[in-house]
């Protein structure tokens, strides 16, 4: 990718003529900007709408006007490898974890700059247009890749920083204390932690040999956020063996012991994949939400990714046993009273070869996978890809729909009343049962567009 921009932006002074999530069906708004933040938000007046040559005034159409969306977790560097040409001999046969590895690290070793920047600007521009501001981009450090992923990530977090906040988080995929590259894998990573413009550190341990190696990848990792300064995400309990103890209440148990919460002042911690919990009794999740008490953690559910990796039967067994696990985020906030968020994860790669970057869409899937339909449900889903996403990562701090004056002005007009003749939404709750595909983005109180030919 070249170094010029692909984004034009237009300053918006007025919206005329939306709704607003969590108003009353009938009724519209007009919302003024003034610099970068939400002004006033008035009832709308039907007069204001006038033939106007002003750029700055944007008529609305009585779309929805809500906060915009974000990725709280999202894999950067690995997305669309089977759809690029590059990897067209790297096609998934078996479907399974140990087989998404080992195709991952085979197309690890080819990563190029140009490759990931191209793959990269696929995301990136894909999740904009959808109404995607923030995201949290995962990518990876270690003996293979070296820095080249991480160039790109801070490339394309320098080219897009007028359209979308893309936090970067030097991950390690690999283990930090098991086999021959560990010590170089640990010392790459401090190298990266310590580049400007790196927000977040993150690791793996799972992927370690034993569980005392398990526990050293946490003390590491969480040791290095606080040194840096940085947030942090943990991918952990990425299975459903009720055999073993989940990794979680030791992670917990290490931030409390290192008084996380003083120490790393605003730092943020976000959990994810977790599947394991979904074993939970209720008493666990209560005991788990006491322990957690005062910490900073919001926990990230997966769903595409899990139910595509999760209980897939072994071969020779009759076919019928595949139980599925998946974090349900919703009862984690509404019956648990914990902080919890949905991500994409990956796209078109063999750990989730299905999918887009639209949290939208993810949204709506989740009505089925977690069998929330009332508006109330709605309402937490949308949350669970927009604040509370953003809150997660350390973008925002509130959780609620309500657009607020003072409020920064990053929005997305989503365009549900039936343009053109055809099928409207009345309402946030049929927007998350079916999300219409028009929609127009603000950031920072600019109407981000964007150029060429990058999103299909």
């Amino acid at each position: 990718m070249s170094g010029e921009t692909r984004i034009s932006r237009q300053k918006i002074n007025q919206i005329l003529n939306v709704k607003l999530p969590c108003g009353e069906d009938d009724k519209t708004w007009d919302i003024s900007i003034k610099d970068d933040t939400i002004a006033s938000i008035d009832p709308h007046r039907p007069e204001s709408i006038t033939p106007s040559l002003d750029p700055s005034i944007l008529d609305g159409h009585n779309a929805f006007l809500c906060p915009s969306l974000c990725h709280p977790h999202i894999h950067l560097d690995k997305c669309f490898l089977l759809s690029d040409p590059k990897y067209a001999d790297l096609p998934i046969q078996q479907g399974d974890f140990a087989e998404a590895l080992s195709l991952t690290s085979e197309a690890k070793s080819r990563f190029s700059p140009d490759d990931l920047l191209r793959r990269g600007r696929w995301l990136v521009e894909e999740s904009i247009a959808a109404g995607v501001t923030c995201m949290r981009a995962f990518v990876e450090v270690d003996t293979t890749v070296r820095f080249k992923c991480l160039d790109a990530g801070m490339t394309l977090k320098a080219q897009y920083r007028d359209a979308c906040d893309i936090q970067v988080c030097a991950f390690a995929q690999n283990p930090l204390f098991s086999g021959d590259g560990a010590v170089e894998g640990r010392r790459l990573m401090e190298e990266a932690v310590e580049r400007d413009g790196v927000d977040v550190v993150g690791s793996t341990p799972y992927v370690e040999a034993d569980e005392d190696k398990m526990r050293d990848n946490v003390d590491w990792i969480i040791d290095t956020a606080m040194r840096y300064s940085k947030h942090l995400d943990l991918h952990l309990d990425y299975h459903l063996d009720p055999s073993k103890e989940p990794m979680v209440s030791y992670v917990v148990e290490a931030l409390h012991k290192r008084d996380w919460t003083h120490k790393a002042r605003d730092k943020k911690i976000v959990i994810g994949h977790c599947t394991r919990l979904t074993l939970f009794t209720r008493k666990q999740w209560s005991d788990l939400r006491n322990r957690i008490q005062g910490l900073p953690i919001s926990f990230v559910g997966l769903p595409n990714s899990d139910l595509f990796m999760m209980g897939k039967p072994a071969k020779g067994k009759g076919g019928g046993e595949r139980v599925r696990g998946t974090l349900q985020i919703p009862q984690m906030i509404e019956e648990h009273h914990m902080q919890g968020t949905i991500g994409v994860n990956n796209v078109g790669n063999a750990f989730t070869p299905q999918g887009n970057c639209d949290p939208l869409s993810l949204a709506s899937i989740c009505v089925g996978v977690y069998q929330a339909g009332t508006k109330r449900d709605a309402e937490v889903l949308y949350e669970c890809i927009s604040t509370r996403a953003k809150a997660a990562v350390g973008c925002g701090e509130r959780f609620t729909l309500q657009l607020e004056v003072g409020d920064k002005a990053d929005v997305v007009l989503i365009q549900a009343n039936g343009t053109k003749g055809g099928r409207g939404r009345r309402t946030l709750q049929e927007i998350i049962y079916d999300p219409p595909k028009e929609r127009r983005i603000l950031y920072g109180g600019h109407l981000v567009c964007l150029l060429g030919d990058g999103v299909n």
